[in-house]
């Protein structure tokens, strides 16, 4: 009897039309913010500002505490995105803007296109793949177009495109009032588009990154931050909560067209910052820079949390528990590339070295610890209060974090969950451990391209009078 049980099933597992059929690979789209702080959504905390879409998408997936970019500034933390490798060690160390300054800094004019990059191992999987909004991995004279990397489909800003000045522009102040939605009209475009391959779309927008123009009509989503009466000038809360609030309601439109068109089901979504936000002494700003860093402290370029950890939200429905507020679990952007080549059934070249994890189990309900640490550098000036001057190195291990300078000028240990703020400097009570951590920093430091290093990097002086 067990015989004829065990052949049933064979045949019963052999005839199945759902067995029968191949794994379906899902559609992924990432939608990448610029400078929006981990405490800039009303999901992760914010008690003001209004994000009813991405709130949404944190209510039908999972929602992550401890998720690092691996840089403080945008170009290097997008190559991470992209190819799964410490930006550091591809010489990437600060944003790419022009050639003098990259020489300066000893950093190459783009991203090497012979890099192995996400969009490219998924292209050669079968995927058609599309990049719209801002680029910036390099456009400078000589750089590649976004297509040399794996792009089947790209209309980008901060690029080589052609219409990257004139319709991808969503950088001009005239158009900054419209900037997300140019990016998720093209977004419409694209998915209206009938395919029989699966698609992976890289919406990467400028909002919200200085220079903010939201329009009057936006701004008067919240008439109760207006302007003081007898002052003409829109205060910056009002002007930076408006084009967030802009961006979410763009982004609104992208959910209700997946629903519509029954693609939700098997697109896999991810929402992400490319860094914290920017500071108000920087000049372009200098109107705006109000961005909340939630509970912590550091700001864009800093590698203290404010800087480095930023919101990330990830939807599949049946596949990413839905309501899920995961604080446990630590990931980064070089986990982006060994996740979705996991979850898509990508393989991984023989012999390429990432510095990211696989951390598909952990999108999926799991909650495991990292198996290697996160390392950062940061070569150059700090815009902010002396308290945001971060040291120049930080590496987090466990539940700890490391930061200082190579000359050990500063050392700071932070218990990180009990510690978010990075008040309580545990240095001197764990000395084995310091020596441990900053051994391994170090080291990894002498493996970087070398390069210039400002003379203000890692420091937190302040000009005390008399002094």
């Amino acid at each position: 009897m067990r015989t004829i049980l065990l052949l049933v099933g064979i045949l019963w597992s052999l005839t199945n039309p759902l067995r029968a059929q191949p794994p379906v690979k899902p559609n992924v789209i990432f939608i990448l913010a610029d400078d929006l702080g981990w405490g800039d959504l009303g999901c992760y905390g914010n008690s003001v500002i209004k994000t009813p879409n991405l709130d949404r998408l944190a209510s039908q997936g999972s929602l992550f505490t401890q998720f690092y970019v691996n840089a403080s500034v945008c170009s290097p933390s997008r190559t991470a995105l992209m190819t799964g490798q410490f930006p550091a060690r591809l010489a990437i160390h600060g944003h790419f803007e022009t050639e003098e300054l990259h020489q300066r800094r000893g950093m190459p004019n783009f991203l090497d296109p012979a890099v192995p990059t996400l969009t490219r191992l998924l292209q050669q999987n079968g995927y058609t793949t599309a990049h719209l909004g801002k680029w910036h991995l390099g456009n400078g004279p000589g750089a590649p177009l976004p297509g040399a990397y794996g792009l089947t489909i790209h209309h980008t800003s901060k690029s080589n495109d052609p219409e990257a000045g004139t319709t991808n522009d969503i950088w001009s102040p005239d158009r900054r009032p419209v900037s997300t939605k140019i990016v998720v009209d093209q977004a419409l475009a694209f998915l209206s588009e009938k395919r029989t391959n699966p698609f992976y779309l890289n919406l990467w927008l400028a909002d919200p990154h200085a220079v903010l123009n939201p329009s009057e009509e936006q701004m008067a989503v919240y008439p109760a931050l207006g302007a003081v009466k007898g002052v003409p000038h829109h205060p910056p809360r009002q002007i930076f909560y408006a084009t967030v609030t802009e961006m979410d309601r763009q982004l609104g439109r992208l959910l209700d067209y997946l629903d519509r068109n029954d693609l939700a089901e098997n697109t896999l979504i991810v929402f992400s910052s490319d860094n914290g936000p920017e500071e108000i002494e920087v000049h372009n700003a200098s109107h705006s820079g109000v961005g909340s860093a939630g509970p912590f402290r550091g700001r864009k370029r800093s590698l203290y949390e404010g800087g480095v950890r930023v919101p990330y939200l990830v939807r599949w429905p049946g596949r990413v528990p839905a309501g899920r507020v995961e604080d446990a679990a630590v990931l980064a952007g070089v986990d982006f590339l060994p996740t979705v080549c996991k979850l898509t059934n990508t393989p991984l070249p023989s012999g390429l070295k990432l510095d990211g994890e696989d951390r598909s189990a952990v999108w999926l309900g799991g909650s495991t610890p990292r198996a290697t640490p996160l390392l950062w550098e940061w070569r150059y000036r700090i815009w902010s209060h002396a308290v945001n001057h971060s040291p120049l190195l930080a590496i987090r291990e466990g539940r700890w974090k490391l930061l200082l300078n190579p000359d050990r000028s500063r050392v700071e240990l932070y218990d990180i969950p009990a510690d978010p703020g990075e008040l309580n400097n545990q240095a001197v009570n764990h000395p084995d451990l310091v020596e441990r951590l900053a051994r391994q920093a170090l080291a990894w430091q002498q493996t970087l391209p070398k390069g210039l290093v400002e003379e203000t990097a890692g420091k937190n002086d302040y000009p005390w009078p008399g002094r």
